[in-house]
């Protein structure tokens, strides 16, 4: 078994890394069900880094979040080539250099990742998420058959890695062919279909998908001497991880745009989707020097190439409403081929972009993809106009619902009001239920999507009207589930005023500022009532705040809401005026980590009832990083801005003194 598991992992290296296999897939597949055979036989001896390992593990309910052990890094990007020379010049500047050797490496259209190995073996990885933080997709990226779950040779005790998860145009064809079969949508390009792909709570999915990957950077490698990047390279390469083969190495900068141009003739001819080239500093002891600003380091730039372009004709411009009650205007045209995908909608973003490009109804237009992805309108082609085109303006009602749009000064986007627009429902039920809200224990997205889906409920006044017998009709809700969430439900009717105002979901409206809301106007029907005038009276209330919030109680359908909550038994005892500053006024707090001794809800409201504040991230403006355990990333951000940091015990005992 374990002869058979060394030579299988050898002819994997061959054919995945070296490309240059020595037994025929007949023979592969020989070897490798007679281990999957021994091992059935000898299910003790199975080990996790068995090339037979590579299977669907249990479906997941969630991904975990994961802080990436080396943070990853975005690039800046160069749309032409008097932006990679600008690049190369400030590189040569800050080298005091004539001339510097680049290493040049395609731009991979999928899913960044990063990596760890362990003693040799894999142990973690995840998406690239904000760069600090991603989703762990461990058990999807161990059924990536080029991805060794053991490395090569004699790797350091840890590796991090980074490279780009993807699908192969081959593949992806096959895919969508298999889902036009089934009834199923189909993806609309390799990219979208390899994140969603890896994005599966079902591994088994994810498996049959034949999702590959390349490994292009090393995070860190205790104990492995690279001096360049092309060196580390090779590194991964001698520990069995797949690299791109169309890597080059040049001196100056020139030759790097020729490999560019090379490159994006070539493009059509590989078997993935790449949109440009990543220029890098060869040298790692120069890349040191040169650093990096914010996220982004100062020895790469991503040179993307030019946009494909189509011309095509508007039939008609259609307004879709988000989950947030934005109101996006989609241009629905005749169907033209784009880089290969054909293309019948394309976003037009807001009022503003229709009115700066001019974009009519019935116009003829060219239309790219951006990035190779995204369908976006370049242009009206005026030359065709007829004069039967059409300008297009954002309704003032939802096509939706017919509530009231508004769109606030200063901003691009047009909104709905009406918290009860089916668009935004599911939404809106979800933020009145959260825990600094109603605080409705129970009712997860699930839930609220089979309610809403099933015409269960339309609005969240109509959560208080629920019986067993609607609960107990819905999928994988059992009698005692059922009965719990009427609890729940029915302990949320006695509440304060700040979490009502809060769960109404108005825009700009968080949980502090509705605090002061509360405080300040003591009842629902004074706020209701309250004018723009009286609203910017409030400390912290601005105009955009007050316009916001008047416009919320204009809507008629929102009124009715909060009429029938109220005739629903809900009921809130009034604010405590504070007539004098708290003993923690002015201070913002941030907690990271599992407090042990009271919920995060509760430290929370001790804060601000002591006239405190807690804010979600940390920045220069938090006085206090209260730590509990396991603390994330909000920790090393707290260090590096020198704020204080405060254990749990200290923070307890701050809050006793405080409010004695």
């Amino acid at each position: 078994m374990r002869r058979l598991r060394e030579e299988i992992r050898e002819h994997n290296y061959r054919y995945y890394v070296l490309d240059a296999p020595v037994i025929s897939d007949r023979e592969w597949d020989t070897m490798f069900r007679r281990l999957q055979d021994l091992e059935a036989m000898y299910p003790d001896l199975v080990t996790p880094d068995s090339p037979t390992q590579k299977v669907g593990a249990p479906p997941l309910d969630e991904f975990k979040t994961v802080e990436h052990a080396v943070p990853m890094l975005s690039l800046q990007n160069a749309f032409d080539a008097g932006e990679v020379a600008e690049f190369d010049r400030r590189v040569r500047k800050m080298l005091g250099k004539d001339r510097i050797e680049y290493i040049a490496e395609p731009k991979i259209d999928g899913l960044a990742v990063q990596l760890v190995y362990r003693d040799g073996v894999f142990l973690r990885g995840a998406t690239r998420g904000d760069g600090r933080v991603g989703e762990d997709v461990t058990s999807n990226l161990k059924t990536i058959k080029p991805l060794p779950l053991k490395l090569r040779g004699k790797p350091p005790a840890e590796v991090v890695v980074s490279g780009e998860v993807y699908m192969s145009k081959t593949d992806f064809a096959a895919l969508n062919r298999k889902r036009e079969q089934e009834g199923e949508p189909l993806f609309a390009n390799p990219r979208n279909a390899a994140a969603g792909s890896l994005r599966q709570l079902d591994s088994s999915i994810t498996r049959a998908r034949n999702l590959k990957i390349f490994l292009y950077a090393i995070g860190s490698a205790d104990g492995a001497e690279f001096k360049s990047q092309y060196e580390a390279l090779e590194g991964l390469k001698s520990w069995g991880l797949p690299v791109n083969r169309e890597i080059e190495v040049f001196e100056g900068i020139d030759a790097a745009v020729e490999f560019h141009a090379r490159l994006e003739k070539r493009r059509k001819e590989l078997d993935y989707e790449i949109d440009g080239l990543v220029i890098k500093v060869n040298s790692f002891a120069e890349q040191e020097t040169l650093g990096q600003i914010s996220r982004s380091p100062r020895w790469a730039i991503a040179y993307k190439f030019e946009p494909e372009q189509a011309t095509t004709v508007i039939k008609d411009i259609v307004v879709q409403v988000g989950r947030t009650g934005a109101l996006t205007p989609v241009a629905i045209m005749e169907p033209v081929q784009v880089g290969g995908v054909t293309v019948e909608r394309a976003t037009l973003h807001n009022q503003d972009e229709i009115d700066r490009k001019d974009v009519r109804i019935g116009d003829t237009v060219i239309v790219q993809r951006a990035g190779d992805v995204i369908p976006e309108i370049v242009r009206p082609v005026k030359e065709k106009r007829t004069g039967r085109e059409r300008k297009f303006h954002i309704p003032e009602k939802c096509p939706v619902c017919g509530g009231k749009v508004y769109r606030e000064p200063g901003e691009v986007v047009a909104r709905c009001t009406n918290m009860s627009c089916p668009a935004m429902i599911k939404q809106t039920i979800r933020h009145f239920a959260s825990k600094g809200a109603m605080d409705i224990d129970g009712l997860g997205s699930k839930l609220v999507d089979q309610l809403v889906d099933k015409g269960v409920v339309h609005t969240v006044a109509d959560l208080y009207a629920l019986t067993l017998d609607d609960l107990v009709a819905l999928d994988r809700l059992a009698e005692k589930s059922s009965r719990n969430l009427l609890e729940a439900i029915d302990r949320s009717r006695r509440t304060t005023l700040a979490r009502f105002i809060y769960g109404l979901g108005i825009r700009h409206v968080g949980e502090h500022l509705a605090q002061v809301l509360a405080e300040r106007f003591q009842t629902i029907d004074a706020l209701e009532k309250a004018t723009v005038e009286d609203l910017v009276e409030v400390d912290e209330v601005g105009p955009r705040v007050a316009e916001s919030i008047r416009n919320f109680f204009d809507e008629p359908r929102n009124k009715h809401v909060v009429d029938e909550l109220l005739a629903h038994g809900l009921r809130f005892g009034k604010p405590a005026r504070r007539t004098a500053p708290g003993p923690l006024d002015g201070k913002v707090f941030v907690f990271t980590g599992s407090l042990g001794d009271m919920k995060r809800g509760d430290a929370k409201r001790l804060v601000e009832a002591l006239g405190g504040a807690v804010a979600s991230s940390v920045s220069k403006k938090v006085d206090y990083v209260v730590v509990g355990e396991d603390p994330g990333s909000k920790l090393d951000r707290a260090r590096e801005l020198g704020i204080q940091i405060v254990a749990e015990d200290e923070f307890k005992k701050m809050v006793s003194r405080e409010g004695r």
